[in-house]
């Protein structure tokens, strides 16, 4: 036989859930008034039960509204990267990445290497498992960025732009370094980056090593404090192995040279 939870247990669960929902007044009241009611335990099991389909409905909502603000360009999870393809990612690494407490921290993730090994896959990834966790987050590639940054200076917008991204706990930068930036391009991303900087945590792909980044910035004394500031406190994960997109291709290679052969 199963025994059903006692009045004051379920009772228990009933606090904690309108303390979650923040409804201080049916906390303070729902007691007298189920003692005034009669009310017994099947009547406060029947609110627990309401009580935790609001959470969880609240949590879903949540969930897709974080989803939606995150702009991702399309969704991965980290539990479809090929880990044994890049090897010099470590997967233990990336599972306490995951955790989000590096977002709690206020810390920073590089992603460094060569194109086409799973860098922006391990980014969305990463970003996923952040708002599975209630954070929110926004990707953005450097360039966009980069682009969004010139013409809020150029509109006197560059405070608002930079509160509009510090209400992420975590933004995704992608592709950072492809392009080489101009002066003007350069102080704003330091700008950025140096808003974020023990405040809020940012993650970013780069294919190139740090010590390139100088032909990217320009200006060295302003990539130093750059790189001083996102490397402070950060998880850098290196990303070196031979491109997914080239593997890919060999196997569909050898597959059609196979096929022919058995033809």
């Amino acid at each position: 036989m199963v025994m059903k939870m006692s009045d004051e247990a379920v009772r228990g669960r009933i606090d904690a859930r309108l303390r979650a929902l923040r409804l201080p007044g049916a906390l303070e009241r729902y007691r007298d008034l189920a003692d005034e009611l009669g009310v017994g335990e099947p009547g406060l099991e029947f609110l627990d039960a309401c009580l935790q389909e609001e959470m969880d409905s609240r949590e879903l909502h949540r969930y897709e509204r974080n989803l939606r603000a995150a702009r991702f360009p399309v969704v991965k999870e980290l539990a479809s990267f090929n880990f044994a393809a890049i090897p010099s990612v470590s997967k233990t690494q990336v599972e306490e990445l995951a955790t989000g407490h590096f977002v709690a921290a206020h810390e920073t993730v590089l992603f460094v290497g060569n194109s086409g090994t799973g860098k922006t896959h391990l980014l969305l990834g990463l970003g996923m498992a952040a708002i599975q966790k209630g954070y929110r987050v926004r990707f953005v590639t450097a360039a966009t960025l980069v682009n969004e940054l010139l013409l809020a200076r150029a509109e006197l917008r560059v405070p608002k732009v930079l509160r509009q991204y510090a209400a992420f706990d975590l933004v995704l930068v992608d592709e950072l370094g492809y392009l080489p930036l101009n002066q003007e391009a350069a102080q704003m991303l330091f700008t950025f980056f140096g808003e974020r900087y023990e405040t809020r945590s940012t993650a970013l792909t780069t294919n190139l090593p740090f010590a390139q980044w100088t032909q990217v910035f320009g200006d060295e004394t302003l990539t130093v404090a750059l790189l001083d500031r996102l490397t402070h406190r950060s998880h850098v994960l290196l990303c070196n192995g031979e491109s997914y997109r080239r593997q890919e291709s060999k196997r569909r290679a050898v597959a059609a040279d196979r096929s022919r052969n058995e033809a």
